[in-house]
């Protein structure tokens, strides 16, 4: 009996701490009378009560201020100095730069999750689907990527011309400067669908409207600035680029060495104010064809011109390329992508204070500029090229998986392609989901740099993995690079979106949960900077009340975490009743036990953290992951709960949690304390790992509807380029999709009657026999030629003279075609 009441007032006590959210003081009061109540029963007496009460007296005198101070907060304000290694100014602009959304309250062990639930997404407008189903489909059906790739190494003067007119490069310029004034979502869309027939020219479209002059004129220029330049640029008059990353400095922009310096010097026949540039900057897109150029330098004032301080900070300007010493180089080759890349320098720029972009007071604060932008663009641009893929490679693999056939079944119904094309949809629906709420929250106000981060990384990581299955179902259709070839471009590419806007080693093992740290949890910012005060009495008491409240906060998640372990999610809390409240349980769960285990994880590294670069990146995937699954299942709510799509949410909030509790184990497994190690593996997994990689039934259910037409695969692939022209290297293989399912039935009564297409060189026309026989009629016969036809085309491969080279020719492309219709028409 005794043994019962124990366990029940532990119980009671994990419940409330998990679920309450009393101050320490009331808890001090409730624990007290529960201890006293239990030392008069007949319960609880002797030694047991006396080592319970040596116990609370000590936690009840932090309520003490006076007391807490001298017995916890100073020693431990000492500690926290002599683990915090001062802040670089770059690393305290990046922290402060933009804003935490949803992914402080997953951070923090106890979600809000109305705060997700209540999130209106954004919806296209009437004019943003307006200018996707018009502009943007003609400029996708006038692109021949094979000539943009391997004939013009760049877009077509014509298309160049288009992209102009229709004002692609100004989507986020406002109307009155002549823009189009697009939501994030709507320019999110609109890159999606244009990578999806051209890498060259999403990117050419991407790069104007995410990190680039415009977006930094939009939040910084000045009024003069903005007049001169958005109308021009929303219109294509001026081709933007921004120079940003050199050869000693990538994703360390500290490091650079380029230097602006203020002198006085000639501008247009006068004597002004202004800075004298040398510099030299590489991979910078669209730098040679641009008449702009954005720079990024550091500033210095060694006459003192402008005050006393020498070493002034990064800047940024807008420099026009035809200013005497400013150089253009040759072109970088990206891997044989045909977007315009390469270096450039300056020698001696002499540019005026008003070339700086905000004007003269702005010199200093580019870094924090380039930060702020950085975290939107990144979360635009970027994930929807890995949204735009995974949509791709559904849309092209499952319909080639259906045509395809070995051993006279569709490659798609054997387990092992099964396999690949169940990664394929459920990454895509998860790259998708967070593409919607993280472009939503831009256009809500937000500037979520840690999320925009996740986005990044975990969209051109997912990327990579459904190009890579995509090429494994295709085989040799996949590896024939030539005019019919719709993904060797995309799989040569991969690496780049990999490196670009924030490396993805780098955006994984330092930037996600190294800002996450500081921007999410509720207390530590308050702690460092108490503890940086010179005022030291100020500061004592400063980090003594953030302190108390962090106690509080550490002691509930570790009770959620042990609880909610201990009932397998049974105690979680949910939103919702309905198929996926599980989930959210399941969420809630990791999302307690990542607060916890990174409170820990802090307290006994504290600055070294960020040089202990694989367990910061293990805590950046938990992060990540509980991220994305949030996305998906918020995805599912505002979607109303489609049944047919249950399958892709299951599977991609399964894949999720599964790697949220890996990545806590491999950071349990490798703390640097084996002994802390084991002690919170114990809270934090209590009953053992439960969580599991999605089974094969709900990967079946996945590939099943990708191979057959649904609403659901429509869905899946909403907002790629589609067309069923036969002609077109992607309708060929559609039209021979859906000829394949109108003929489905008529193949099924000629497989019963065992009867099949003749052997080349054999005599005989199967189609007619089977007419003849009665087993199928001329149109079901019809509806099979045509199949078969069509089939055959989908699966042919380019192929080329050998006395020809492949690269830089017309007459190679033509040939090519040629030999694949001749040798068509000669197998029909």
């Amino acid at each position: 009996m005794t043994f019962l009441v124990w366990l029940i007032a532990i119980g009671a006590l994990a419940f409330g701490l998990a679920r309450a959210t009393w101050s320490f003081a009331v808890w001090t009061i409730v624990i007290g009378g529960a201890l006293l109540a239990l030392t008069l029963s007949p319960f609880l007496g002797g030694i047991p009560a006396i080592i319970l009460w040596v116990l609370f007296i000590p936690l009840a005198l932090l309520n003490i201020s006076s007391l807490r101070l001298s017995m916890l907060s100073k020693p431990m304000l000492a500690y926290v100095k002599r683990i915090l290694p001062p802040m670089s100014q770059t690393e305290r602009d990046a922290i402060e730069a933009g804003t935490a959304w949803w992914e402080a309250e997953l951070f923090r062990g106890n979600p809000e999750w109305d705060q997700l639930l209540k999130h209106n997404v954004s919806e296209l407008t009437v004019e943003e689907q307006a200018y996707l189903d018009g502009p943007v489909d003609e400029l996708c059906a006038m692109i021949d990527d094979w000539e943009v790739t391997n004939d013009l190494n760049d877009l077509s003067p014509e298309t160049w011309e288009y992209i102009k007119k229709n004002k692609f490069l100004g989507m986020i310029i406002p109307k009155k400067y002549g823009g189009l004034e697009f939501s994030a979502i709507a320019h999110s869309a609109v890159v999606m669908k244009i990578s999806t027939r051209s890498g060259a020219a999403g990117v050419s479209v991407m790069v104007p409207n995410s990190l680039g002059p415009a977006e930094l004129l939009l939040h910084y220029g000045t009024e003069e600035q903005k007049n001169h330049y958005l109308p021009r640029l929303a219109v294509g008059e001026e081709i933007p680029c921004f120079a940003l990353t050199g050869p000693n400095a990538g994703s360390d922009a500290g490091a650079m060495t380029d230097t602006g310096v203020v002198c006085k010097g000639m501008h247009e026949g006068k004597e002004v104010l202004g800075l004298r540039l040398n510099w030299e900057k590489r991979y910078i897109t669209l730098a040679p064809v641009a008449t702009v150029l954005g720079l990024a330098f550091k500033a210095y004032d060694p006459d003192g011109l402008l005050g006393d301080q020498e070493d002034l900070g990064i800047t940024c300007a807008l420099i026009p390329t035809t200013t005497p010493g400013v150089e253009i180089g040759n072109r970088h080759n990206p891997l044989n992508s045909a977007f315009q890349n390469g270096p450039n320098w300056g020698k001696d720029v002499f540019i005026p204070m008003d070339w700086i972009i905000g004007g003269q007071d702005q010199i200093g604060k580019g870094w924090r500029m380039l930060v702020e932008c950085l975290s939107v663009g990144r979360g635009i641009s970027l994930p929807a090229l890995g949204s735009g893929a995974g949509k791709f490679a559904s849309y092209m693999t499952g319909a080639y998986a259906a045509i395809r056939k070995q051993f006279n079944v569709p490659i798609g119904k054997f387990e092992g392609v099964e396999e690949a094309l169940t990664r394929i949809g459920g990454l895509s629906y998860m790259m998708e989901s967070g593409r919607r709420l993280t472009a939503s929250a831009i256009d809500h106000g937000e500037k979520p740099s840690v999320v925009t981060a996740i986005l990044k990384y975990h969209n051109t990581e997912g990327m990579r993995q459904v190009i890579n299955d995509a090429m494994d179902v295709h085989g040799g259709r996949g590896i024939c690079i030539g005019p019919s070839n719709y993904l060797a471009r995309a799989y040569q590419s991969i690496p780049i979106s990999i490196t670009v806007e924030g490396a993805n080693i780098l955006t994984r093992s330092l930037i996600i949960f190294g800002q996450g740290a500081m921007r999410c949890h509720p207390h530590l910012i308050e702690e460092v900077t108490a503890a940086s005060l010179d005022n030291k009495e100020e500061g004592l008491q400063r980090f003594d009340q953030a302190l108390f409240k962090h106690l509080g906060y550490a002691v509930c998640n570790g009770a959620r975490s042990f609880l909610y372990g201990l009932t397998r999610s049974r105690l979680a809390p949910s939103p919702i009743q309905g198929p996926t409240r599980g989930y959210f349980k399941r969420l809630a769960r990791m999302s307690a036990s990542y607060a916890f285990v990174s409170d820990f994880a802090m307290l006994f590294l504290g600055g070294g953290l960020k040089r202990k670069e694989k367990l910061s990146g293990r805590f950046a995937d938990a992060l990540s992951y509980m991220y994305l699954s949030s996305a998906v299942l918020k995805r599912f709510e505002d979607t109303g709960r489609p049944a047919e799509d249950l399958p892709f949410v299951e599977w991609s909030t399964k894949y999720c949690l599964y790697n949220v509790q890996h990545a806590l184990d491999e950071i349990l497994r490798n703390f640097p304390s084996k002994v802390v190690g084991l002690i919170l593996r114990l809270i934090v997994f209590p009953t053992g790992k439960s969580l599991r990689y999605p089974n094969d039934e709900v990967g079946h259910e996945v590939a099943k509807r990708m191979i057959v037409p649904s609403e659901t695969r429509d869905r899946l692939t909403e907002g790629v380029y589609k067309t069923t022209d036969p002609s077109d290297p992607i309708g060929c293989v559609q039209y021979a999709f859906h000829a394949v399912i109108a003929a489905n039935e008529a193949e099924k009564k000629l497989k019963k009657a065992r009867i099949k297409p003749s052997e080349l060189g054999m005599p005989g026309n199967w189609l007619e026999d089977a007419v003849a026989q009665g087993i199928i009629t001329q149109e079901e016969a019809k509806l099979v030629e045509v199949s078969h036809k069509a089939i055959r085309e989908a699966i042919m491969v380019d192929d080329f003279p050998p006395d020809k080279e492949i690269a830089s020719q017309k007459t190679v492309k033509k040939t090519a075609r040629k030999s694949t219709k001749k040798a068509t028409k000669q197998a029909a």
